[in-house]
């Protein structure tokens, strides 16, 4: 698809001016939220997918203001460890509202999870629904199919879920057990641009229950997890055309008799409501023929930067003086401030940057809301953790919560 080019892509003349103006005195590195544009995205999903139950996926970016925001409006969350249950626990999300989506889980940890009143958990295994059994009786469970992934920038495969006929052993298994076999569930992929994936997912998931009727077992629920992409450099559709594709495969597998729905969105959540302002340190090339600049900023892959690991997100970034149709641009590698080879963005994907940048300038780092400042390492190299600024929805005033590390 086609690459977009320019900060007007994304932002409009107002959000870009009052972004400049933000960040002329502010020590970088650091991210800009948006509330409002949260709101939003949870209001476009809605409309689009009122069938949905909507589990936010709190790893995204569990900020405690994007969660509070979110219950409030109505959302529940999809949780990966007894700490997130501990986070929203304490900002008052009542357990009902939550369901643990992590397939790896320790047995005390379920325990943890059930005493708290978790009551919904995801499994992909013999083993964890034995440690289910044990220490959660009488919930409901949610069964993971194992997909490839293809087509999307971030895959989840392999390491979660489980092939179909495993799966529905599985259920059979499970329904000896104290436990309510609730429904299947499955990942196509983060940053998934390719529709047809919910297609052959939701097939797989009809074929396996249809299966389980003759068993006795009727599975309630579909999970249909996360995957909707957010834009980054390469567009992609918008999230109506993905909403009515999904409703449309649903009633063809489906008919009349749909089961309750859940859906997990993350970084289309948050996605496109962050901005990462960073500076660059040092312009350098390697050798007198070397026809590289290398472009170092004092961000990188341990402080809000790791899905650029092997290239795989591409984050539209921009010069903080740049202008539509820049004239005079030349290909850059990008890289971190630590000491650690691998803390290099971009080297395969150059991005262009006007030939007149300089050490000092700002870069803005667009669609960086999800999967950032969760990511950063406590002090890497003795770097801190990315520091959030948040921009309130309502007002649109800016306040500031520093040091936030999520």
């Amino acid at each position: 698809m086609k690459e977009t080019s320019s900060i007007y892509d994304y932002l409009s003349d107002t959000e870009v001016a009052q972004l400049k103006n933000f960040i002329k005195d502010k020590e970088t590195p650091f991210v800009v939220l948006d509330l409002k544009r949260i709101a939003q995205n949870y209001h476009d999903l809605k409309t689009n997918l009122p069938i949905a139950k909507i589990y936010y996926a709190a790893k995204a970016n569990p900020h405690p203001e994007v969660i509070k925001l979110l219950y409030n409006k109505g959302s529940n969350f999809d949780v990966a460890s007894i700490y997130e249950i501990d986070q929203l626990l304490a900002l008052g999300i009542p357990p009902e509202r939550m369901s643990y989506g992590n397939t790896i889980k320790k047995a005390e940890h379920i325990a943890y999870a059930y005493k708290k009143g978790i009551r919904i958990f995801a499994t992909d295994s013999f083993s964890d629904v034995d440690k289910i059994a044990a220490n959660a009786p009488g919930s409901k469970v949610l069964f993971r199919i194992l997909l490839e992934g293809g087509n999307a920038d971030w895959p989840l495969s392999k390491k979660f879920g489980a092939h179909p006929d495993l799966v529905y052993k599985l259920i059979i298994e499970t329904n000896k057990k104290n436990l309510i076999p609730y429904g299947l569930s499955f990942h196509v992929g983060s940053q998934q641009r390719d529709i047809g994936q919910w297609d052959n997912a939701i097939a797989f998931c009809k074929y396996i229950m249809d299966g389980l009727k003759t068993e006795g077992i009727r599975l309630q629920a579909l999970n249909l997890g996360g995957g909707f992409p957010t834009k980054y450099v390469h567009k992609t559709r918008t999230l109506s055309e993905y909403c009515s594709s999904i409703m449309q495969f649903l009633r063809e597998d489906f008919g009349n008799e749909i089961p309750e729905i859940m859906i997990e969105p993350g970084r289309s959540m948050v996605g496109n409501a962050g901005v990462l302002v960073s500076q660059i340190i040092m312009v350098s090339q390697k050798s007198f023929t070397d026809e590289n600049k290398w472009v170092f900023i004092d961000a990188g892959k341990f402080n809000g930067l790791i899905e650029t690991l092997d290239e795989a997100i591409k984050y539209p970034i921009f010069w903080e003086h740049a202008q539509p149709n820049e004239q005079n641009t030349e290909k850059v590698i990008l890289a971190g401030p630590t000491c650690d080879s691998a803390d290099i963005m971009y080297e395969r994907y150059q991005y262009k940057f006007p030939a007149s940048i300089k050490e000092g300038d700002k870069l803005l780092i667009l669609s960086i809301g999800a999967y950032s400042t969760s990511y950063c390492s406590v002090s890497f190299n003795g770097f801190p953790p990315l520091t959030t600024y948040l921009l309130d929805e309502n007002s649109q005033e800016q306040k500031t919560l520093p040091g936030i590390t999520e």
